[in-house]
């Protein structure tokens, strides 16, 4: 028995209608799950509760998989408890596991669209048009409204760094819960905006070495020179004081040493040789 008007339980005979049929005129959300199972269970009442709060902008459909195990399977349902939303008939995302309230908040927003995204498309176009305050004024109001949201301060994030803004950039980013700083576009706009700033602050690098010379444990220089190198496109000396920084103090900036590597990593891609080794590098540090 469904407890609101938005949550079903789907059968053999109502699938098609229930799920398929309903997905033309919004998103169906289909949780597949036997009531028996813990995480299951955990996962139920955040999506009930979820349903609830978005008052039909999604459907929630419970489908029993001790029940009908068959039509799951036809699904392509392995694992328990999996998530899935769909629209115009098709699977258009999955989500496998017990996830918080936080993470499925942030899966279901990316397919039911509403203010914030008017909000977040209003700042882009006034980007493009030249009026970078009022684009970054529009994204920071719809950062306020959906604060789950990881879009939203990666725009403004991205706008201020566009800007020259780079410190505001690290600091917002920062500020955010760990859960969406740990996510990996954030932590890699994360990690740009902040060697942006250390490179723009930074003195010349020949009076960094000196001092890094002179205290071998100053993390500080080691990090601005990194990013004075980074600029000059001089990624061997970049990835070599990043490296450096990870293996004296993994946890110095939050992790800068580790996580500027990985993002020097992205940029230059799998197969670049200078990935390979300090990537090799980085694991012995970590075992």
């Amino acid at each position: 028995m469904a407890e609101s008007s938005y949550v079903f339980d789907a059968t053999a005979d109502n699938f098609r209608t229930l799920v398929l049929a309903n997905s033309d005129k919004g998103p169906v959300v289909v949780n597949f799950w036997p009531p028996r199972a813990g995480p299951c269970l955990m996962l139920m009442p955040r999506l009930l509760k979820l349903a609830e709060e978005f008052r039909g902008r999604f459907l929630l459909v419970r489908l029993d998989t001790d029940e009908l195990g068959r039509l799951a399977r036809d699904q392509g349902v392995t694992s328990i408890p999996t998530t899935k939303v769909f629209r115009h008939g098709a699977v258009v995302d999955t989500l496998h596991g017990a996830e918080s309230e936080a993470s499925l908040r942030v899966f279901l927003r990316r397919h039911l669209g509403g203010p914030t995204d008017e909000l977040r498309t209003a700042a882009l176009r006034a980007f493009e048009s030249g009026d970078a305050e009022r684009a970054a004024s529009l994204a920071a109001q719809a950062a306020l409204a959906e604060p789950d949201d990881p879009r939203i301060p990666l725009d403004v994030a991205k706008l201020l760094v566009l800007q020259g803004r780079y410190a505001q950039a690290e600091a917002l980013l920062a500020a955010l819960p760990v859960g969406l700083r740990e996510q990996e576009p954030v932590r890699n706009l994360l990690t740009h905006a902040s060697l942006l700033n250390a490179a723009r602050t930074a003195p010349v690098p020949e009076t960094l070495e000196r001092a890094i010379i002179a205290r071998p444990d100053d993390l500080e220089a080691r990090y601005r020179l990194g990013a004075a190198r980074l600029m000059h496109n001089d990624y061997e000396g970049a990835l070599a004081q990043l490296l450096e920084i990870a293996r004296r103090d993994p946890l110095f900036r939050g992790g800068a040493g580790r996580n500027g590597l990985l993002a020097l990593f992205g940029l230059l891609g799998e197969q670049d040789a200078r990935t390979q080794r300090y990537r090799a590098e980085l694991l012995n540090i970590a075992s």
